[in-house]
């Protein structure tokens, strides 16, 4: 059986992946969580770049492009481990 991810679980993704890089400029690790009974596990090592935005209350480094170095996205439910159909172009397309 094939685990169809959904949009809402791509920006989930970068919700929680975008909290564990934080302020820096790489990540390497993993994130796992549940949602709707299926266990979601992201492991990666991703380079972060960049960009610098303004804003009247002072500047910030936002995330302008995440490269990953390498990736697997795992998805387990009842009946074990299922195929999936994640991309990590999905990713850094929502950054």
């Amino acid at each position: 059986m094939m685990y169809s991810v959904s949009t809402e679980l791509y920006e989930e993704v970068v919700t929680r992946l975008a909290e564990a890089i934080g302020g820096g400029s790489y990540f390497s690790g993993s994130l796992t969580f549940d949602r709707e009974g299926i266990e979601c596990r992201l492991t990666a090592s991703v380079i972060v770049y960049r960009r610098r935005e303004s804003y009247p209350e002072g500047d910030r480094d936002a995330i302008a492009d995440l490269v990953p170095v390498w990736w697997e996205f795992h998805t387990t439910g009842p009946e074990g481990e299922m195929l999936n159909d994640f991309t990590f172009s999905e990713v850094r397309a929502l950054f």
